[in-house]
């Protein structure tokens, strides 16, 4: 199976020794978003965990720990923006990201990470313009360390508006007028460009829109064929296989004003001081009223000969 987790929260980079420690332990417990009191309980294991799929901004905390991840399968995005504090307040330096960027690809292969290069906004102060000098300036530091790289414009989430509310649809002129500059630089540096849920409008000029953490990902990442069980769309224009996510809402510190996943920054500080590295849990302990559910697990990988 899949285990995902970096669809809520960013794990490597302010949680790196609580999932070290759930690794070690072999087990992890997830809260139900919706309904707190449901809890989903899950093996920590690479007889039935396959694959991870990491999102970070930073994966240099995990560094410490890539032993016990040796085992497993593994899919690694790293974001890496053209944007500044006042975007991003608490992301490390780019030119630091960059550098740790090419250890981990070093570390687990490129077929196993690739560059996020969104959400893409446009203002005064990044304009079409600020943003192909600068894809291009990282898109030639990476060259050779990722064969994929994942552009999408901004969604003006409840969130947000609410975080970011300067912010301005791209239309759709900027859209295409800036993704045929970026396709054309991603290739020229080796990089297949995947624009993430932003459907066909771009493939024209030689993006690859079949979607960004998607079986095949996981599948020539590990180099085995996964026999997946069909999940339901979380959104349609998505075709990412986005699953049994560990993390949680409301506590990634980065503060990104763009962020989908967090509301006002007093929240996540507040839930952020209820970690405990100890706990099975990202945020608290079990409760009184806890419904522990132990999610069937099994490998996905099909044992034929592999085709990759």
């Amino acid at each position: 199976m899949i285990i995902n987790t970096g669809q809520r929260t960013d794990i490597p980079a302010f949680y790196a020794d609580w999932f070290a420690n759930r690794l070690r332990e072999g087990f992890v417990c997830v809260r139900n978003p919706y309904n707190p009191n449901q809890v989903n309980r899950y093996k920590l294991n690479p007889e039935v965990v396959d694959v991870i799929g990491f999102c970070t901004k930073n994966p240099e905390p995990m560094f410490k720990y890539m032993n016990l991840l040796e085992k497993y399968g593994q899919y690694w995005f790293v974001t890496i923006t053209p944007y500044g504090r006042d975007i991003e307040p608490n992301v490390r330096d780019k030119h630091e990201l960059l550098e740790h960027f090419k250890k981990l690809s070093q570390i687990v292969g490129v077929q196993s990470i690739g560059w996020r290069y969104d959400p893409i906004f446009i203002s005064e102060k990044y304009t079409e313009e600020y943003h192909v000098r600068a894809f291009a300036e990282i898109a030639a530091t990476l060259e050779g360390y990722t064969k994929t790289v994942v552009i999408s414009f901004i969604d003006l989430f409840p969130k947000v508006k609410r975080n970011f509310p300067e912010a301005h649809e791209v239309t759709p002129e900027q859209r295409l007028r800036l993704g045929q500059k970026v396709i054309g630089i991603a290739a020229a540096h080796g990089m297949t460009t995947k624009p993430c849920a932003e459907g066909t409008e771009l493939a024209a000029f030689g993006a690859d829109c079949s979607g960004c953490m998607t079986v095949k990902t996981y599948e020539e990442a590990i180099g085995h064929t996964l026999n997946t069980p069909k999940l339901k769309e979380a959104r349609a224009e998505c075709a990412c296989y986005l699953a049994c996510d560990i993390g949680a809402y409301n506590t990634c510190r980065h503060l990104c004003k763009y962020c989908y996943a967090n509301a006002e920054p007093a929240t996540v500080l507040a839930l952020s001081h209820r970690h405990d590295v100890t706990s099975p849990f990202i945020i608290g302990g079990y409760k009184e009223g806890d419904r522990i559910h132990d999610v069937p697990q099994s490998s996905w990988i099909d044992r034929q000969p592999s085709l990759f």
